[in-house]
């Protein structure tokens, strides 16, 4: 075997494996974040927790594009930046109608496991840190890990407002911002898995 045979087969490995870390993590996060975004009626804890699904979904296509041809990875890249384009609709949807319907937010737990959240992704930051430049799909991670920071701390500073102002407008509000948040992420993945395509041509 060759050297590049060898140092690609270690980069695969390692890419797995930090892959396999963050899909755990999100996975759970995501059980936790709906379940408390549902008790304490927070779009913002609800809309995080489906960001946490739309991440988890994206290493698992990630696990599948490693080691694969460059070609798999774009591909791969691409239909994560689809999903999240398509969650963020999908969640969009449920704040109009918390908005239309009325709602009353939680603020310890919106706080709480925002702050839980908020560690856990760090770490996951910090994982995926040193891939950031490399291939589409693992680009694609960090570009998903860096929101999810984005989003948690918006999350707390929800529930710091909510209970600051008594008003449940703050939820709604950093709900509707981290939509907006993925949404951008996933056109901004869509658009660099496109033109790492045309390079290929």
């Amino acid at each position: 075997m060759s050297d590049c045979e060898c140092s690609l087969e270690i980069e695969s490995r390692e890419q797995s494996r930090v892959l396999w870390v963050l899909l755990a993590i999100n996975a759970v996060m995501f059980v936790a974040e709906l379940a408390t975004g549902i008790i304490a009626e927070s779009t913002g804890l609800i809309a995080d927790s489906l960001d946490m699904l739309a991440d988890a979904t994206v290493y698992a296509i990630g696990l599948y594009a490693v080691g694969r041809a460059a070609d798999t990875k774009i591909t791969a890249a691409m239909v994560s930046g689809v999903f999240q384009v398509i969650l963020a609709m999908g969640v969009a949807f449920e704040i109009l109608r918390r908005l239309i319907w009325g709602s009353e937010p939680e603020p310890l737990y919106m706080v709480g496991v925002g702050a839980i959240a908020l560690i856990a992704n760090v770490i996951c930051l910090s994982l995926i840190a040193r891939h950031r430049e490399g291939e589409a799909h693992m680009r694609a991670s960090w570009i998903f890990s860096k929101n999810d920071v984005i989003a948690n701390a918006g999350v707390i500073l929800a529930g710091i407002l909510v209970t600051a102002l008594d008003t449940r407008l703050p939820d709604l509000i950093i709900g509707a911002l981290i939509v907006l948040v993925v949404f951008r992420g996933g056109v901004s993945i869509i658009k660099d898995a496109r033109n790492e395509r045309a390079k290929l041509k």
